[in-house]
């Protein structure tokens, strides 16, 4: 057998190298570029929902929705995007990267700051508050008996898993900068985790997210409570950038608010757990600023844990 020519094997070892390097990595997700936002033949719009659920259940729960958003604007294409954090979210709408957002209420008026505006409500606004969280076996019975424990949040901005409820227990009378200590976990489902495995006497979320919970995790549900709800605010709003042209949020809209109505939507809307699309604008939300106001004046400011 004859051996192979030092000439021929560098040329082999190079052309193999070259080769591996032109296969894409599998170690790391591409990072969205958000100045790729159109294809050769139809704009991308991409659809950036804040973190109600950790991002693999999100996609799963918000997928459908943006199918159907495909299958019915042919002059444009629709792309979900999750965020891993609170933060992580809000440091893209305040640059303007997604088209389209599902922001909660507080994060809806900091999105109308730079250019965003809202074309619907999501959810019955009845559905928009707090809900505490303990362990059946937990001695909790009035706000007092949690003073000196540990509550869980999912993240300091979080409207109706956080700052509703921490209202709630200022207005009876728990100094929520001393008297508890706050931990801000990440999710929703954090939050209701850190509860079960003990590590706090309290949890805090919002109904969706418990719902979603007791369907995924019965047992474990079982074994946890609602004990005290917040009086309800107004709901997430659906926004859109101020550049994207009007025709295409004027179909995305009358999807959105027609959804309740068609087969395949009821199914897309019990998946995301939202009753309907209401219709809305940047006014309904002035109700939100005021209670934002009063909040940061009586116990914190929104963006200061």
């Amino acid at each position: 057998m004859k051996k192979i020519r030092p000439f021929i094997y560098f040329l082999i070892l190079f052309v193999l190298i070259n080769l591996v390097a032109c296969e894409p990595s599998q170690d790391k997700p591409n990072a969205l570029d958000y100045k790729q936002g159109t294809s050769k033949t139809i704009p991308i719009y991409r659809l950036a929902v804040h973190p109600l659920h950790n991002p693999r259940k999100l996609m799963k729960a918000y997928q459908p929705l943006i199918d159907y958003l495909n299958q019915h604007i042919v002059q444009a294409h629709f792309e979900l995007e999750a965020s891993r954090d609170y933060q992580t979210y809000e440091v893209k709408f305040r640059n303007r990267q997604p088209d389209i957002l599902l922001p909660n209420p507080w994060q809806t008026l900091e999105a109308i700051k730079v250019g965003y505006y809202v074309i619907s409500m999501a959810g019955d606004a009845e559905d928009f508050k707090g809900i505490f969280i303990v362990r059946q076996d937990a001695s909790i019975k009035t706000p007092n008996d949690i003073i000196g424990k540990a509550v869980s949040y999912p993240s300091h901005t979080a409207l109706a898993a956080c700052i509703m409820p921490q209202y709630y227990l200022y207005k009876n009378g728990i100094d929520i900068n001393k008297d508890i200590q706050n931990h801000y976990v990440g999710s929703q489902e954090s939050s209701i985790m850190n509860v079960l495995l003990g590590d706090v006497a309290v949890g805090v979320t919002w109904p969706p997210p418990w719902r979603l919970f007791q369907k995924d995790y019965p047992e474990s549900a079982a074994k946890l409570k609602v004990i005290w709800e917040t009086p309800s605010l107004m709901n997430n709003s659906i926004m859109v950038r101020d550049d994207i042209p009007k025709e295409i949020v004027k179909k995305i809209s009358h999807l959105l608010l027609t959804l309740h109505e068609q087969k395949e939507g009821k199914l897309i809307l019990q998946a995301i757990e939202t009753a309907r699309f209401y219709p809305s604008d940047n006014k309904s939300y002035e109700l939100v600023h005021d209670f934002i106001v009063d909040f940061e004046q009586e116990v914190r400011l929104v963006e200061q844990p």
